[in-house]
């Protein structure tokens, strides 16, 4: 019989990098990888903290008995949580992809990493945050202003500077890789399949280049559609968010799957 409020390292691969993923919480003492999407909440008042989250809880340590009595202490304050099925050195034994701490850069006194780019973006600048997000810094802060200003206002608020054309800023386009492809490889999310997927898509739609994969096109139409939509660029970002989800989703969980008229017809004797 399965232990209980444990997670098992299957189910939890399936659940990151979707919106709906649980708050992983990593307790360890400054780790050179993580989880994708792991947060490291100060020392504190830790139930207080995922409270403000509203989400259910992944607790994790490096091994899972690290992490059961803070999870315990968790559900006695009324929030769900679970211990992660042999902690991160499970994850990394049945070989899902971590996360390399190093190329982060340091957060600000709220806790988050906070990113600046040019304004109105249309692909690598929704596809950045997106990862970010979704796989990076949960909680991460973007800036959009003038392209003159980014540098400065990078220097002035600490915030990372990306996607911009200045030998100075190492989040930015490579000959034909895109700012999307440094972003992947430097975190080393490269081996993660329906990333690398995703990225091929990106790539082709940022750099003028459709036929890298069919997806492309697609992908392009929406995002200038989305730039002609919103004047806010925190709006596009949020609307293009669910772009990037359903596109991640279709290079995990999708690629073989047809639709014609005939897809989801009822097979021959059954009824509609």
């Amino acid at each position: 019989m399965p232990a209980p409020n444990v997670i098992s390292i299957d189910k939890l691969a399936r659940l990151v990098g979707l919106p709906a993923s649980p708050l992983l919480v990593d307790l360890r003492d400054r780790p050179a990888s993580a989880i994708p999407g792991s947060r490291f909440p100060a020392a504190g008042d830790l139930a207080r903290w995922c409270r403000s989250h509203g989400r259910a809880v992944v607790v994790v340590d490096a091994d899972a008995g690290g992490s059961v009595a803070a999870a315990a202490i968790l559900r006695s304050e009324g929030i769900a949580a679970e211990v992660l099925d042999g902690g991160v050195a499970a994850w990394i034994a049945a070989g899902f992809p971590t996360l390399k701490l190093a190329a982060l850069p340091p957060r600000r006194e709220d806790g988050r990493t906070w990113w600046v780019t040019r304004a109105r973006p249309k692909v690598d600048r929704i596809a950045c945050p997106w990862l970010i997000r979704r796989f990076i810094d949960p909680d991460a802060r973007f800036l959009f202003v003038a392209p003159g200003e980014v540098l400065d206002l990078a220097a002035r608020e600490r915030a990372e500077p990306f996607d911009v054309a200045d030998d100075r800023v190492p989040w930015r386009h490579r000959g034909e890789r895109c700012t999307f492809d440094a972003m992947v490889e430097a975190f080393g999310l490269a081996g993660h399949t329906p990333l690398a997927r995703l990225a091929d898509i990106v790539r082709g739609a940022d750099t003028d280049r459709l036929d890298h994969a069919p997806e492309a096109a697609g992908l392009l139409a929406i995002s200038l559609g989305l730039s002609r939509m919103h004047g806010d660029d925190h709006a596009q970002l949020d609307a293009g968010m669910a772009v990037y989800d359903a596109l991640y989703r279709w290079c995990r969980d999708a690629q073989g799957e047809r639709h014609d008229a005939r897809s989801h017809a009822p097979a021959a004797g059954v009824s509609a």
